[in-house]
């Protein structure tokens, strides 16, 4: 009865439910392509993230009402069966980080170092986000080639130094083709969140 839409739209919903899926970093972005993945019927979803919830997450963070609580705990709480990794999200951490078992990996991190350490060591079963702070439009994002983000300077930065590391490979990214509003860390959950949506949107569609 829960799945019975699902079923209807995703063809081999059985594998879709043993999908093991990791999503790192469950903020603004991470927390809606968790949500998201729980309710189509992903069963195994581990999420690694460090932070606490603060009041400056209200704007835009499931489970930001819990202040002052680490956000996997409180995360694993509302999602019942999905496993939380306390740990913070570093290159060193990453490179430690045992992948095999995983088919996709969520990159919801917002710390460039930490990121293109995550792109490097989980590639080529990893779905990217790029840059969702200071936009205000939905419909303008998109899901392309990391090489064909545009009118994004944190995926820009992505480019270049996937280029200073011989990176010759290609994975879709989330990003918009908005260019960011100048202001200083300005954030809307509707970009925030439909960033989530598309990410989990990317997995799943395999399966209709």
């Amino acid at each position: 009865m829960r799945y019975d839409r699902c079923k209807k739209l995703f063809g081999k919903f059985e594998h879709l439910q043993k999908l093991n899926v990791l999503i790192c970093g469950v903020g603004g972005v991470g927390g809606y392509a968790l949500d998201c993945l729980y309710r189509s019927g992903v069963k195994n979803i581990t999420i690694v993230d460090f932070d606490t919830f603060d009041i400056t997450n209200q704007n835009r963070q499931i489970g930001s009402e819990f202040l002052g609580e680490k956000k996997v705990e409180v995360l694993a709480r509302l999602y019942p069966g999905v496993t939380p990794i306390d740990m913070k999200l570093t290159p060193q951490n990453i490179e430690n980080l045992n992948l095999e078992k995983y088919d996709i990996v969520i990159d919801a991190i917002d710390d460039l170092n930490a990121k293109i350490a995550l792109i490097l060591k989980a590639y080529p079963k990893i779905v990217s986000s790029m840059g969702a702070a200071k936009r205000i439009d939905p419909t303008k994002i998109r899901i392309d080639s990391i090489w064909k983000t545009q009118n994004d300077p944190f995926a820009k930065k992505i480019r270049d130094r996937l280029k200073k590391e011989n990176f010759k490979g290609d994975f879709k990214a989330v990003f918009s083709l908005e260019k960011p509003i100048p202001c200083d860390m300005g954030s809307f959950v509707g970009v925030t969140g439909a960033f989530g949506f598309a990410l989990c949107s990317e997995v799943l569609k395999d399966f209709v």
